[in-house]
């Protein structure tokens, strides 16, 4: 899954060139080696039903890498502004790819709707961007992945459950050890399913008796729409996200995710559709989503724009998600600003969320990623001096709240990252 917030990489060349400091127990493991720990993860997953077929079968692949956790430790997150990162990720071709895997599997998707309620184009975009349509599925064993993560503290009782689950895969039948080829991050198949949700949500929809994520369209259409539906709770027959166009006029604190008003309140404010359309005046719940705040792109997004952000919770990539699927179902191409929209760099993010926890607010991580948190801490910021509170960080915001804590402008290199999603 691609499931799209700046970090710098951090090195450990140290630890990858050290087969000794590899397997070295941390401090989660009471002092167990690898092999010990592996012992008891094969003794849980038996406990679980793993056969131990399977578990013979498996176990040579069951082997600790270091450098898998040297990409979990050292992993980026999405920290490309929303213009660019969706002009990239939901470009023309990947539109036109999704339409085209819509007519060529056309059964399958119309099977998928019926049996699940989620709409082709969902599907489609979640495939797209997650692999480009099965062309980069990774190209690392998942088993070795997965006990490597699970070995190490930093995620263990997660991967722990993953491996077992991965196991149980192979125990069904679905895919041998040496077909379980994936991400350094252990997810598998054309939309890149973590082996919980492969066990969960996996179904067979070609009929040959295997759930195939890997080279199976029918199965890849399938599960994805059962993990949307079931999974995700999507609700069928209704929207996810729509383009709009919002009055200058409008009470930006209203813009959040977690503010709800019904279409017929949104368009009494002035917002209509991007072409300029009113909206219907009906009660149909939904938020006001600007992803780079009141000068740039606004969406509508309703109660299903929440499997979005359950897929992936970073907002870059869920709305990009859910553009390209509107994309793929017909919309028009989604309205650029009149002018470049200024993003804060990194370093300025770090330091304000440093301001925000000084002021008393909780923003998870300090680490110049801009969440959900930091959103709605530079919200309740903005209110207090006086500006748009449309959740947007600036240079203003910054400038107004470093004097009540002492503090300078940051001297760190202030360029921003580009990155990819983190599980």
């Amino acid at each position: 899954m691609l499931r799209f917030l700046a970090a710098t990489l951090v090195t450990l060349a140290l630890l990858a060139a050290s087969p000794a400091l590899a397997q070295r127990p941390g401090p989660c493991r009471g002092g167990a080696s690898f092999p010990l720990f592996l012992d008891q993860l094969k003794q849980d997953a038996a406990a679980a039903g793993v056969s131990q077929r399977t578990l013979a079968a498996a176990s040579p692949y069951l082997v600790f890498d270091q450098g898998i956790v040297n990409r979990d430790r050292g992993q980026r997150v999405f920290g490309q502004i929303f213009t660019e990162f969706a002009g990239r990720m939901a470009a023309d071709y990947r539109m036109q790819q999704g339409r085209a895997r819509i007519q060529t599997y056309a059964a399958a998707f119309a099977r998928a709707e019926k049996d699940y309620g989620v709409p082709p184009a969902v599907i489609a975009a979640f495939w797209g961007l997650e692999s480009d349509f099965g062309a980069n599925m990774g190209k690392l064993p998942t088993l070795r992945s997965l006990v490597s993560l699970a070995y190490d503290c930093r995620r263990s009782p997660m991967f722990q459950g993953e491996t077992i689950a991965a196991l149980k895969i192979i125990d069904r039948g679905d895919l041998t050890p040496a077909e379980m080829i994936g991400s350094w991050a252990g997810e598998l198949g054309q939309t890149q399913f973590l082996p919980t949700h492969y066990v969960n949500y996996a179904v067979d929809y070609d009929g040959d008796g295997r759930r195939d994520l890997l080279r199976s369209a029918p199965d890849v259409i399938g599960s994805t729409a059962n993990y949307i539906a079931t999974g995700l709770k999507w609700r069928r027959g209704e929207p996810w996200l729509q383009e709009v166009r919002v009055p200058a006029s409008l009470k930006w604190e209203e813009a959040d995710l977690t503010i709800k008003h019904p279409r017929s309140q949104w368009a009494q404010w002035g917002v209509t559709f991007a072409d300029g359309k009113p909206l219907p005046n009906d009660a149909l719940a939904a938020s006001l989503l600007l992803p780079m705040g009141r000068t740039g792109p606004a969406f509508l997004a309703y109660a299903n724009f929440a499997a979005y952000t359950e897929w992936n919770n970073s907002l870059i990539y869920s709305t990009t998600a859910g553009y390209l699927a509107s994309r793929i179902a017909g919309a028009a191409p989604m309205r650029r600003p009149g002018t470049a929209v200024a993003q804060l760099p990194f370093a300025e993010i770090k330091q304000l969320q440093q301001l925000l926890v000084h002021q008393g607010f909780n923003v998870g991580k300090i680490d110049g990623v801009l969440g959900q948190q930091s959103r709605s801490a530079v919200k309740a910021m903005q209110i207090k001096f006086g500006l748009p509170a449309d959740s947007w960080p600036t240079a203003e915001l910054l400038a107004r709240m470093r004097p009540s804590a002492g503090i300078g402008s940051p001297s760190a290199d202030a360029a921003p990252v580009r990155v990819r999603r983190a599980p």
